[in-house]
């Protein structure tokens, strides 16, 4: 099935009016209200497929947008986490203490990168998110 717009439309409308008029009987003419209400209904299906148009423009650039964010986002975030490795940070534990270790590996979890902290003789295993500060 094929899709046909509505300027092409309009044209085959107005091909098939001239054609009419041409041949209609001049005893009975056209009714010119019927004719006015069908160019009219072709003018709004041209005005709202190029609104269509607009808005598909207008998703498609804020889906690249929101894409490019994000991405941003994550490289940001993700050249944090690898500027954190072999430095002495202090985080809070999903407990809600607060410890200080020694960043030891950087690893993913769901797409989002977690650090590996060594903090007396154990591992956590946070977000960049938890971190607290850094000593160097």
């Amino acid at each position: 099935m094929s899709t046909i717009d509505a300027a092409s439309q309009k044209m085959d409308f107005m091909t098939l009016l001239v054609t009419e008029l041409q041949y209609q009987n001049p005893l009975e003419p056209m009714d010119n209200q019927q004719m006015a209400a069908q160019l009219a209904q072709f003018s709004q299906l041209e005005l709202t497929e190029g609104m269509n148009s607009n808005l598909a423009t207008i998703n498609e650039t804020m889906t690249k947008m929101n894409t490019t964010f994000e991405g941003a986002m994550w490289m940001a975030e993700l050249d944090y986490a690898k500027s954190l490795l072999g430095k002495t940070v202090s985080f809070t534990t999903s407990e809600g203490d607060v410890l200080e270790g020694q960043v030891k590996k950087l690893t993913f979890q769901d797409g989002t990168p977690v650090l590996t902290v060594s903090s007396d003789n154990q591992s956590h295993v946070i977000k960049t998110s938890q971190i607290q500060g850094i000593q160097g």
